[in-house]
């Protein structure tokens, strides 16, 4: 339990200390982050309705 805790400590300070030096990066990183994981979700969902209308 104090290994999540002292992991969860060490990501908040190194996402505020990259926010502090390169603000511009954190955002972009962010930005095409968040973009791949709607792509993924939209062909996750497109596999699961091809995968169903298959099984009628």
């Amino acid at each position: 339990m104090k290994a999540k805790k002292l992991i969860l400590v060490l990501v908040v300070v190194f996402l505020g200390f990259w926010m502090f030096t390169d603000p511009s990066g954190l955002a972009e990183a962010a930005k095409s982050g968040a973009g791949q994981a709607w792509e993924l979700t939209t062909e996750l969902f497109r596999a699961l309705i091809n995968f169903f209308g298959a099984l009628t």
